[in-house]
């Protein structure tokens, strides 16, 4: 059952930046002026490498709820922290206390007499207990880099990061140690907006092209955000016959929508890339205004 207005992901993707931002202002919404009375888990591999038995420790107000890239991080009053990553198909989602819920593997129950679950079917989802001081501290967020969103990100940053790569542009954006958020979804479009081939060597991009490259990320991002309806994270492959709202990720086949050639896709770093060859062609050139 579609939740009216509920955000759509593309089926078998992983939930990238703008995915868990919404996940993150969901909970903020939920657990605003609320307390989490008991919190449950169950035993599968969300857990893995982490001490199940601290979440149920995880109760009372929750005092800040960050993000970076595609983590999300939880302080509970008593200085007790969470670590979450959605996977591939993990969400949170609330329900009446008493409803049960299909692949919910951990649950915060409220003192409204409601439940958040974090429900993920395919198990590629994690979560992390650990002390509230210890999370940005974990390696999974250690090892990051900057987030765009909530650090920013110049031309001269993302230069910095990416420029010298030896890999395909769209491989080192997806590179979360370099720029943390973007996947496979979010590094085409930014790539179509900017005009610039999936395939081309991050030192070969003029001043001008980062710059592009720059604005065309914080644009997709934005446009992404900005669309937020519903409370319920709902998935393609949850909702057959939905329509795909990306402009290049995905339609291989189509016409490209600037210029009408046919978008194309090939296999780069393991994922399929899309790109239209008119629009992003694979040598640089001067671009027409």
């Amino acid at each position: 059952m579609r939740v009216p207005g509920a955000r759509c992901y593309v089926a078998g993707r992983m939930p990238e930046l703008p995915e868990v931002e919404i996940a993150r202002r969901n909970l903020a919404r939920w657990l605003h002026g609320h307390r989490v009375v008991k919190s449950e888990a169950d035993n599968t591999r969300v857990f893995r490498g982490a001490k199940r038995a601290r979440f149920s420790e995880l109760t009372g107000r929750v005092e800040s709820l960050d993000r970076k890239g595609k983590y999300l991080l939880l302080t509970f009053e008593g200085e007790r922290g969470l670590l979450a990553h959605l996977g591939m198909t993990g969400k949170f989602v609330r329900r009446p206390e008493g409803q049960v819920e299909p692949h919910s593997r951990a649950r915060f129950h409220l003192d409204d007499g409601s439940v958040i679950h974090f429900k993920d079917s395919r198990l590629f989802g994690r979560m992390e207990p650990a002390p509230a001081a210890r999370l940005p501290q974990l390696k999974a967020i250690r090892e990051l880099g900057r987030d765009p969103v909530v650090e920013g990100l110049t031309a001269e940053q993302l230069r910095e990061a990416l420029g010298r790569s030896k890999q395909g542009l769209k491989v080192a954006l997806m590179d979360q140690g370099r720029v943390a958020g973007l996947g496979n979804i979010y590094a085409a479009e930014a790539l179509f907006l900017a005009g610039l081939h999936p395939a081309r060597k991050p030192a070969s991009l003029k001043p001008e092209e980062w710059e592009r490259l720059t604005q065309a990320i914080h644009e997709v991002l934005q446009a992404a955000m900005a669309q937020e309806q519903g409370e319920e994270q709902v998935y393609l492959e949850e909702e057959q016959g939905s329509e795909n709202p990306f402009r290049i990720y995905g339609r291989a086949g189509t016409p490209c929508p600037k210029c009408g050639a046919k978008v194309q896709s090939f296999t780069q770093g393991g994922r399929t890339t899309h790109f239209c060859s008119k629009c992003q062609p694979l040598r640089s050139k001067a671009r027409k205004r």
